[in-house]
């Protein structure tokens, strides 16, 4: 497991976007799990791949309870939270029903 870097709110510019103490601006954890909805990876390093082909290499990415993530950071953080289920043929996809809905 890869350990989560300290986490440093600032304050939200809107709910999808955080920007930190280093003036970074991150993307919510949600914009992942969206954009999962409707796809399947056969692996978490292409789930990985994919997120950085949206969101780029050096993006962070916050949560409700952690900040500052990258991409295998992130994936790994929902992973351990039960936000995957398996779909066909050995893939697996966002289980919608585990995104929070708060604002």
């Amino acid at each position: 497991m890869i350990p989560l870097k300290q986490q440093y709110f600032v304050y939200n510019i809107n709910k999808d976007i955080l920007i930190s103490k280093s003036k970074k601006i991150m993307t919510h954890g949600h914009e992942v799990l969206n954009m999962m909805e409707g796809n399947c990876y056969a692996s978490t390093q292409e789930l990985i791949d994919a997120i950085i082909a949206q969101f780029g290499r050096e993006e962070r990415f916050f949560t409700c309870s952690a900040d500052n993530m990258t991409a295998q950071e992130l994936v790994c953080f929902l992973q351990e939270r039960g936000k995957f289920k398996p779909s066909s043929n050995k893939t697996f996809t966002v289980d919608k029903n585990k995104i929070c809905n708060h604002e």
